[in-house]
């Protein structure tokens, strides 16, 4: 069961942006598990995609896609990653766009191709292709929360995050899905996230903003340390909504379209680590006082990555001498750690080189039986602050990795 509160929100409909769902059977009967998506022409679209050398054969096909020409749809399936497939894989993927080409009357360049689940088996092209025409029959600007099931895979709920923000007079509307539970790790995760807005941008400043807003957002992410093959971002702005095109990155427009998009993909982002697989607490890590960004990030990344800090958290342990551990081994050269604090939320744990005088084993069991916990981190050598998100590991983690392809 995912942490806190995830319930589907409204999902405001986007101006020149369609979401059709079908039940195509790629590896499970009767689930939604092939989503296309129509932009209206004219729309630019901004995408990043996984850094794992072994990138799946889709994501090598967006590539190309992107380069050549602007998209017009977009295809996904679960169930199957159509990677580590080798050349199979992209002639595969290839096929699917051309049989999408037959019913949309665009080229195969015009479509960016998606498929997320599991690796190295190869991509059962017939199911897919068989429902395609169900999928575009359905398409609607209202298909969010269909589309939103139709890419979970071993995600127990849909995501979705909307917002609405008024630029020029103009109502704007920012709309977008994730999928992602497990193979959570910085450089994206094994997600899929779509975006759409209904805001005119240029291309080469829509994909600025793109890497911008994962940098802060779906990168400061972690469940289990796994970076997967297929990850993607991608945002689509139609150009609907009646405003002025974007084109300066110090514009009020685009500080205020950049701030709502991040809103969004930060909500889709912690959405994911609230729905980490077997996760039972939903953990923030703040480190403050370091001397610049990668230090910061280092040491709030070995925290949340240590097995034996998710262990502990799991079991609700105030077992702070891990955390310490983590901090310790984070590589930070020249480290003073009798001038370190740490706090489980407002509670001191770590002061002076040890345990803090006012800290008592009840204090801290109180924190660590909450679902949500706030792991504090000074290290009093600068001015910079950095916040990651991550869960605790479960005995349900390794079960559900487990049994995975069963």
């Amino acid at each position: 069961m995912a942490v806190g509160d995830v319930t589907f929100p409204v999902m405001h409909p986007v101006a020149g942006f369609a979401l059709g769902t079908t039940q195509a059977g790629v590896r499970y009967p009767d689930r939604r598990d092939l989503v296309v998506m129509e932009c209206a022409e004219g729309s630019t679209v901004g995408a990043v995609f996984t850094r794992n050398a072994f990138c799946a054969a889709p994501v090598i096909l967006c590539k190309e896609h992107l380069l050549e020409s602007a998209p017009r749809y977009l295809i996904t399936n679960t169930g199957n990653a159509n990677a580590g497939t080798g050349p199979r894989g992209r002639s595969d993927a290839e096929a699917v766009c051309d049989a999408l080409t037959q019913l949309t009357h665009v080229t195969r360049s015009q479509i960016l191709p998606f498929s997320t689940g599991v690796i190295g088996e190869p991509l059962p092209i017939e199911s897919i292709i068989q429902g395609l025409p169900d999928a575009v029959a359905s398409l609607s600007e209202m298909g969010w929360e269909d589309a939103a099931y139709g890419i979970m895979t071993t995600d127990t709920v849909a995501k979705g995050a909307s917002r609405q923000l008024e630029i020029e007079g103009h109502t704007v509307t920012i709309t977008g899905i994730t999928k992602g539970s497990g193979m959570i790790h910085p450089n994206m995760a094994t997600m899929l996230a779509y975006v759409a807005t209904d805001a005119s941008i240029e291309q080469e400043l829509l994909q600025l903003m793109v890497r911008n807003v994962v940098d802060q957002t779906f990168n400061r992410i972690t469940v289990d340390g796994d970076t997967s093959t297929n990850d993607s971002y991608v945002v689509v702005a139609t150009g609907k909504s009646g405003i002025h095109p974007i084109t300066d990155w110090d514009s009020d427009a685009a500080t205020q379209l950049m701030a709502a998009l991040e809103s969004v993909a930060l909500e889709l982002a912690q959405k994911m680590v609230r729905d980490g697989e077997g996760a039972s607490k939903f953990v923030t890590v703040q480190v403050e006082g370091a001397s610049s960004s990668p230090e910061a990030l280092d040491v709030a990344f070995t925290v949340a990555h240590s097995p034996l800090v998710k262990t502990a958290l799991f079991a609700s342990d105030p077992n702070w001498g891990r955390i310490l551990a983590a901090v310790g081994r984070a590589g930070v050269e020249a480290l003073n750690v009798d001038a370190i604090q740490i706090w489980l939320d407002d509670i001191a744990i770590v002061e002076n080189g040890g345990r803090a005088e006012s800290y008592s084993e009840e204090q801290g069991q109180a924190v660590m039986d909450q679902q949500e916990i706030t792991i504090r981190i000074d290290l009093a050598r600068g001015g910079v602050s950095e916040t990651v998100w991550t869960s605790d590991l479960s005995h349900d983690y390794v079960k559900i990795n487990a049994e995975y392809r069963s």
